[in-house]
């Protein structure tokens, strides 16, 4: 099934023939210094023998290889370096599918991906995952899919599209492109023993496969002692020096993120840059990539670029984004070095500080050449019923974003999400907010919030207050993107914008819009799964480009709001949520009322 690549053992009798000379190689390179992630060594004028889309000769003369059809390239002195690997991610972020992430980011020189749909998992459920799983393995580069974990994240506080059992987890692993299970979100299951969550990562390891860890807590006690023993054998939750350390010591892989909103290397690295440890086990990754970062900034060669700006020897940072994440995955004979058999994937660059990534060859064919593409990347036929998944029940109206007031009251005492800038976890605050007509009404930097049940059809709205955007005047802001049941968030200062927000989602079938005094600021219309456009990054990010601005005319002036928006359904980070279900004290884990009692 796998596109593009025959294994190893398929193409051993042509490989050994180019290695000896009695046969010609389909591609060589030479001129070039060739940087060995296994031995952590330059080796200058070594030269490349490509046969296959596999390497076959690396040494320091290739000319035995050379016939009248094989391309040669001239390194002109640069380095050979092998294509970075992200070890772990969500396509879903970058609000791509994964054929244009994958055409986002082979210009970066990214030729593999571990990518979690956790996304579509609670959207579409197996169903979606195979659709994304399938999508992955027609691209000219390496995408290997976890099977997510954890839908919903938060059994009894959230209702998702689809759940996942652990019998689908125990399918999954069948499928050629899982390389294991996404992330274990669910901590407290695995430390009290939850036998669901056992199940899954029992069915990945009896699969020979990787269970992928995800630990959000600052204990480093008993409790993540429990965790490790379950299973989980990586880690990218990790914030500071000591986390790093406790993951590698107890046999983790320390995953150290640069995405669009984590920042989690410089604090981490120190750990390989002035503690001294062996950096084999740790790995750098993105987590989540906005479309507009990797169209403007770039991908795992950014992370890269970053490790060596905080200290890491650069040929040590590019073990952390080839080498070490291939062995990890157990594909250490497969990707991530330039070696014999070795899929052929790698880069050329002018230097290893800077990195610039000047043509990027994947599986021996030249993908991408200062910084544009050259290959096509497939797109998977999305069927008409993964493109309309907003099912709202009805047109909205502003009576369904009334809050009514406890008979009697002029006032109200109300309960509040506090949004912190530049931080995940929000604030249980309160506010005295005023009734008018029997509704309560927001005030000053307190307006409402509402989640839209868009999976089933049932027409309910959850309403509530949230505070810190900095909103002002008539606007309403919805997105269908909202981790990780991924309902319908909608924020504003006028129920009729809210109503009218919402609808146009339901119309366009998914995305973000924006609405100021009655009329439509911004939309990005994600089509699949109400999260991914099949449009190229660049379009895509220029109208992610346009919310942000429709944002801040709306009054907000957080920093990367339209992520704090996304986030405010996620019922496992604390401390104030809001579900299909109702308000959520995550501190709890409860479901709680929206007015403060005996207010």
């Amino acid at each position: 099934m796998e596109h593009h690549i025959k294994s190893w053992a398929e193409v051993a009798p042509r490989l050994v023939a180019v290695a000896a000379g009695r046969e010609k190689a389909d591609l060589v390179v030479r001129g070039g210094k060739l940087v060995n992630v296994q031995t952590r060594e330059i080796l200058d004028g070594w030269q490349v023998a490509v046969a296959d889309g596999r390497f076959a000769y690396i040494g320091p003369d290739a000319s035995h290889c050379i016939g009248d059809e094989t391309r040669v390239i001239e390194a002109d002195g640069r380095y050979l370096i092998p294509g970075l690997c992200d070890g772990h991610m969500h396509i879903e972020s970058g609000m791509l599918t994964p054929a244009e992430f994958a055409a986002a980011v082979i210009p970066h020189g990214t030729t593999t991906m571990f990518t979690d749909p956790h996304e579509i998992a609670n959207v579409l459920g197996l169903r979606g995952v195979r659709m994304m799983h399938d999508e992955a393995l027609m691209q000219p580069v390496n995408i290997y899919t976890q099977m997510p974990s954890c839908a919903p994240s938060a059994p009894g506080l959230e209702t998702t599209g689809f759940e996942i059992s652990a019998a689908d987890v125990a399918e999954a692993m069948a499928w050629p492109g899982i390389i294991g299970l996404g992330e274990m979100m669910n901590f407290p299951g695995v430390i009290n023993g939850d036998a669901q969550m056992l199940a899954e990562m029992a069915a990945t390891m009896n699969a020979g496969k990787t269970v992928g860890g995800h630990y959000a807590s600052p204990d480093k006690g008993i409790a993540f002692s429990a965790y490790v023993a379950g299973g989980a054998a990586d880690d990218h939750e990790g914030t500071a020096e000591a986390d790093a350390i406790a993951r590698v010591r107890n046999g983790m892989r320390s995953m150290m993120r640069l995405g669009s909103a984590w920042y989690d290397v410089e604090s981490q690295i120190t750990a390989v840059t002035d503690k001294g440890l062996d950096p084999r086990n740790f790995i750098l990754c993105t987590d989540d990539c906005h479309s507009g970062t990797l169209v403007n900034e770039g991908h795992m060669n950014r992370v890269v670029r970053h490790a060596i700006a905080c200290g890491c020897d650069p040929v040590i940072a590019l073990q952390m984004a080839t080498i070490n994440t291939a062995t990890h995955f157990g594909l250490e004979r497969e990707i991530g070095s330039i070696a014999p058999g070795r899929r052929a994937d790698m880069i050329l660059t002018s230097d290893l500080t800077t990195l610039p990534i000047e043509e990027v060859i994947a599986r021996g064919q030249t993908v991408a050449k200062d910084g544009k593409i050259t290959v096509a990347c497939p797109h998977y036929d999305w069927p008409a019923d993964a493109r309309r998944t907003v099912h709202m029940g009805k047109v909205l109206d502003d009576a369904d974003f009334a809050i009514h007031a406890p008979e009697g009251k002029n006032k109200v005492k109300a309960k509040v999400i506090g949004v912190v800038e530049n931080q995940a976890p929000t604030e249980a605050l309160t506010a005295e907010l005023p009734v008018v007509d029997g509704l309560v009404e927001g005030e000053g930097d307190t307006y409402q919030i509402a989640l839209v049940e868009r999976h089933q059809g049932t027409g309910k709205v959850v309403n509530g207050f949230v505070s810190g955007f900095g909103y002002q005047g008539r606007m309403a802001m919805a997105s269908t993107v909202a981790h990780d049941s991924h309902h319908m968030i909608v924020v504003g200062t006028d129920r009729a914008m809210m109503a009218a927000a919402a609808n146009r989602l339901g119309e366009v079938g998914g995305g973000v819009t924006v609405w100021k005094d009655g009329q439509e600021l911004a939309l990005v219309e994600l089509p699949i799964a109400g999260l991914m456009s099949d449009s190229p990054a660049a379009e895509v990010a220029a109208k992610a480009d346009l919310m942000v601005a429709a944002m801040a005319a709306c009054g907000c002036t957080l920093n990367n709001a339209y992520m704090q928006h996304s986030l405010l359904a996620l019922v496992v980070i604390p401390s104030l949520r809001i579900s299909d279900l109702g308000l959520v004290d995550v501190d709890k884990f409860e479901i709680t009322e929206i007015f403060e009692e005996n207010a």
